[in-house]
């Protein structure tokens, strides 16, 4: 028997002590199982994806402030989520808002307010790839690429699986490693399905949510990789990864969180694995922060780890 392969997708434990106060970064969505892969257990084929992807537009219509409301109030309203509502109104102060104020609100297609059509945009997704667990449940990887020249903030997908009579078995929705997504770069999408899954469900995707934020958002912080290091195991089925974060000399202010995603892949280009590290230390601009962590594969040897980073004050 093959030997047991922990799942380590986004759990975000940082490996090593050189930076005591690395912390667990826990992301929505269920612990990891322990599976043996199998041959016999077949990916779903005949992938369906959405053909209709648009990208809301950040600023489709407004609204006026009245007495009591909040910027948390309004974003529940509209059914978007605060980070958007904020990263629209980069200028307003949520705690000096004045009745009669115009702020600006996102369109997204769950929102019920339905005051203006989101502008239809190509945001390509490359691939969807959903790998059944040896307990019946199911992990979604859904890559997807930004090829604007803007940063994207608060990606969602709902992923669906449909049985062999195309009948919808769940539904959920899949999110991104790191609130945002950097200019013509891709991450995956991820989300579990509990059992019981059929091993032949297809998923069909659609792409939620996706707001342009606007430039120099005082929110996110000019940070960058060096020195990144990825060494594979002999089993092919875990990766050391090493590098080391750097707050560029410009940032307005140090990074009091700094994210850093670790993509792992096959050797066809198709994500098998993804893991987050968090830090909270004080990390002032122009200095350095080193990582050290592992990521694992679910469903084949790693070819190649790819990264991403995120600084927040």
């Amino acid at each position: 028997m093959r030997k047991l392969l922990i799942l380590s997708i986004f759990l975000a434990t940082a490996c090593g002590t050189s930076v005591s106060n690395a912390t667990p970064a826990p992301i929505n969505i269920k612990p990891y199982l322990t599976m043996t892969p199998s041959a016999t257990a077949a990916r779903p084929d005949g992938i369906v994806v959405s053909a209709k992807t648009p990208l809301p537009s950040p600023t489709p219509f407004t609204y006026t402030i009245k007495s009591g409301d909040t910027l948390s109030q309004i974003a529940q309203k509209f059914n978007i989520s605060l980070n958007a509502l904020t990263a629209a109104n980069p200028n307003v102060n949520p705690n000096s808002m004045s009745i009669g104020q115009v702020i600006k609100i996102p369109s997204t297609l769950q929102n019920s307010a339905n005051e203006a059509t989101p502008t239809p945009a190509p945001f390509p997704i490359k691939q969807v790839a959903c790998h059944p667990t040896s307990d019946g449940g199911m992990w979604c990887f859904v890559l997807i690429t930004n090829s604007s020249a803007s940063i994207i903030e608060d990606v969602t997908a709902q992923i669906t699986l449909m049985d062999a009579d195309g009948k919808s078995i769940a539904g959920q929705t899949a999110t991104l490693p790191l609130d945002i997504l950097q200019p013509n770069s891709s991450l995956p999408l991820t989300t579990y399905f509990a059992p019981d899954i059929p091993l032949n469900a297809k998923p069909q995707v659609q792409i939620l949510t996706a707001i342009q934020i606007q430039p120099n958002d005082v929110r996110y912080l000019p940070a960058t990789l060096q020195n990144t290091t990825v060494k594979v195991d002999e089993s092919g089925l875990t990766a050391q990864v090493n590098g080391q974060v750097v707050l560029s000399g410009s940032s307005p202010s140090p990074a009091k969180l700094v994210w850093v995603a670790a993509i792992a892949y096959d050797d066809e280009g198709e994500v098998v694995g993804a893991r987050r590290w968090e830090s909270t230390s004080n990390l002032s601009a122009g200095s350095s922060l080193p990582f050290s962590f592992m990521v694992s594969s679910i469903a084949g040897s790693i070819s190649r780890v790819e990264f991403a980073v995120e600084a927040r004050p």
